[in-house]
C-alpha cells in the first residue's frame, strides 16, 4: 500500500528517531534548519507583549513622574495662585539655556583661534552692559503703560532665544560670522528673562508661602529642567552641535507658549509703588506712582550680592579662555571647564536646598561670610593653583551666590512694603546681572596668567568686601535723623 506523501528527506531528524510521528496534516518542510511557523508567531507574541509591556511600563513612569511634579509646583497654593506656572516656564528656561550652552561649548571657545575669540566675545558682552544700564531702568514703568506687557515681555525673551537658536544651528555649521553676536544675543535675552521673572515673582506669590521659599522653588526647578535637559541636549550633539541648538529652539517654543499663559495677575500693578535705588522719597506725585527709597539694609544686602554675582561673570569667561590655553596636566579643556562648571552648579543646587530647609536666617551676616568666602578660596586658588582648588573654587562661588540671593530676598520682604516689592526686585536683578556682565568682561580683558588673573579677583572681592564693611559701620554710626 502506497502513500500520497513524499518520502521524507534523508537527515537526522527522519525515521524513528525524531521524537515525532508524521501525520498526513504536517506540512512539507523544506529542511530541518527552518523552524516551524507556529514557533515563529509565539516568538513574534511574546515579543509583542514584551514591547507592550514596557510600554506601558515607561508610560507609567513618566506619568507618575509628571504627577509628581505638577503635585511639587501646585503644593501650598501655587497651582490657584498661578505660580505653579511660572515654576514651570523657569524649568523650560533652564533646559533651553542648558542646550544652548552645551553645544556653545564645543565651538564657541574650543574652534576659533584665542585672540579673535576674546576680541569678539569682549566686544559684543561690552555692548551688552548698554542695555543693562540705560534701558532697564525704563523697561517696568514703560510696561505699566500696556496690557498684558510683562507677560509678553517674558515670552518675547523665550521667543527672541528661539529665533536665535535657529540662527545658531546654522552659523556652527557654516562658520558663520553671525556666531557671536547670536551667543551673545541669547546670554543678553537670559538675563533679560531674569530681570522679567524677579517682578513676576511677588505677583503670584501665594498666601501660604514666603517670598524666600518661592524664590527657593523656582531657582530649585530651574536646576531640575537643566539637569533632565542635558542628557537630552548631550545626545542630539553627538549627532552635531547643530542638533542641540535645534533641540533648544524646540524647548524654548514651548517657553514662549508657557510664558503666554502666564496668569493675568503679572501684569497688574494698581496700588504699586516704585523702589529707587538713588534720590528722594516722593510719596504724592501726579499722576505717577509713588516712588520709595531704598531701604539701608537692603541697600548693604545689595551691595554684599554683586561680589558673588561678578565672580560669577569673572570665572565663566576668564576660566573659558584660560583652561583652553593653559590646560592642567592631560586632562581637554572641555573637561576641565565643564568639571569647574559642573562644581559651581552643584554649589548653587546646595545653596538653594539649604536656603529652602534653614527656618532661621540671618540675611546680613550670610551675605557677608558669602562674599569673605569667595575671596578667600580665590585666593587659595590663586596660590596653589590647580584642578582641586579650581573645583573648590567653583563650588564656592555656586554656594556662596545662591545664599547671598536667598539673603536679599528675604531682606526685600522684610523691609520693602508689599506694593513695592515687585519693582525692588526688577531693580535688584537689574543691579545683579549688569555686576555680572562687568565681571564677565574683566575676566576676557585679563592676562590669561592663572596666579596673576586669580589674584586680582581676589583682591578686587577683597577691597570690594571692604567698601561694602565699612559702608554699613558708617551708616550704623550716622545719628538717625528725627
Amino acid at each position: 500500500m502506497t502513500s500520497d506523501r513524499p518520502d521524507p528527506a534523508p537527515g537526522p531528524q527522519s525515521g524513528p528517531q525524531s521524537g515525532r510521528s508524521e501525520t498526513a496534516t504536517d506540512p512539507p518542510r523544506a529542511g530541518a534548519a527552518a523552524p516551524p511557523s507556529g514557533t515563529v508567531r509565539r516568538s513574534l507574541s511574546g515579543a509583542a507583549r514584551g514591547a507592550r509591556a514596557a510600554g506601558r511600563g515607561a508610560g507609567t513612569a513618566g506619568h507618575y513622574a509628571v504627577t509628581q511634579a505638577r503635585r511639587a509646583t501646585r503644593a501650598e497654593g501655587a497651582g490657584d495662585s498661578g505660580l505653579s506656572r511660572l515654576i514651570e516656564l523657569h524649568a523650560f528656561n533652564a533646559a533651553g539655556d542648558a542646550a544652548v550652552a552645551i553645544s556653545l561649548a564645543g565651538t564657541l571657545f574650543f574652534q576659533v583661534p584665542t585672540g579673535e575669540a576674546r576680541g569678539q566675545v569682549a566686544l559684543f558682552l561690552g555692548l551688552t552692559m548698554l542695555p543693562f544700564a540705560i534701558v532697564a531702568p525704563l523697561i517696568g514703568p514703560f510696561l505699566d503703560r500696556f496690557s498684558h506687557g510683562r507677560r509678553w515681555a517674558v515670552g518675547a525673551t523665550m521667543a527672541i532665544r528661539c529665533f536665535l537658536c535657529w540662527v545658531l544651528a546654522t552659523a556652527v555649521v557654516s562658520e558663520s560670522d553671525w556666531l557671536f553676536p547670536a551667543a551673545l544675543g541669547c546670554l543678553v535675552a537670559s538675563k533679560a528673562y531674569g530681570v522679567t521673572r524677579a517682578a513676576a515673582v511677588p505677583r503670584l506669590l501665594p498666601p501660604d508661602l514666603t517670598l524666600v521659599k518661592a524664590n527657593a522653588r523656582v531657582s530649585l526647578a530651574g536646576v531640575v529642567g537643566a539637569g533632565l535637559s542635558a542628557p537630552l541636549a548631550i545626545l542630539a550633539s553627538t549627532f552635531g552641535p547643530e542638533w542641540s541648538l535645534r533641540y533648544g529652539f524646540l524647548v524654548f517654543v514651548l517657553a514662549t507658549i508657557w510664558a503666554i499663559r502666564l496668569p493675568e495677575k503679572v501684569d497688574a500693578s494698581r496700588g504699586e509703588g516704585e523702589m529707587v535705588l538713588t534720590g528722594p522719597t516722593e510719596a504724592g506725585r501726579t499722576g505717577r506712582r509713588p516712588r520709595t527709597r531704598i531701604p539701608g539694609d537692603v541697600a548693604f544686602a545689595l551691595r554684599a550680592n554683586c561680589g558673588p554675582r561678578w565672580l560669577s561673570g569673572f570665572l565663566t569667561m576668564f576660566m573659558a579662555f584660560l583652561l583652553r590655553d593653559n590646560p592642567i596636566g592631560d586632562m581637554r579643556p572641555e573637561v576641565l571647564l565643564g568639571l569647574v562648571i559642573g562644581a559651581a552648579g552643584l554649589g548653587n543646587t546646595l545653596g538653594i536646598t539649604i536656603g529652602s530647609l534653614l527656618r532661621r536666617l540671618n540675611p546680613a551676616v550670610t551675605v557677608v561670610l558669602a562674599l569673605l568666602a569667595d575671596a578667600v578660596v580665590a585666593t587659595l586658588a590663586a596660590v596653589f593653583y590647580g584642578l582641586v582648588t579650581l573645583v573648590l573654587l567653583g563650588l564656592t562661588a555656586g554656594l556662596a551666590q545662591a545664599l547671598a540671593k536667598l539673603s536679599l530676598d528675604s531682606t526685600i520682604q522684610r523691609d520693602v512694603p508689599s506694593r513695592i516689592q515687585a519693582s525692588a526686585f526688577a531693580r535688584s536683578d537689574t543691579t545683579l546681572q549688569l555686576a555680572w556682565v562687568i565681571g564677565g568682561f574683566v575676566g576676557i580683558a585679563m592676562p590669561l596668567m592663572p596666579q596673576l588673573g586669580l589674584g586680582i579677583a581676589a583682591g578686587l572681592l577683597g577691597l570690594w568686601a571692604s567698601f561694602v564693611l565699612f559702608s554699613r559701620s558708617g551708616r550704623a554710626s550716622r545719628p538717625a535723623r528725627t
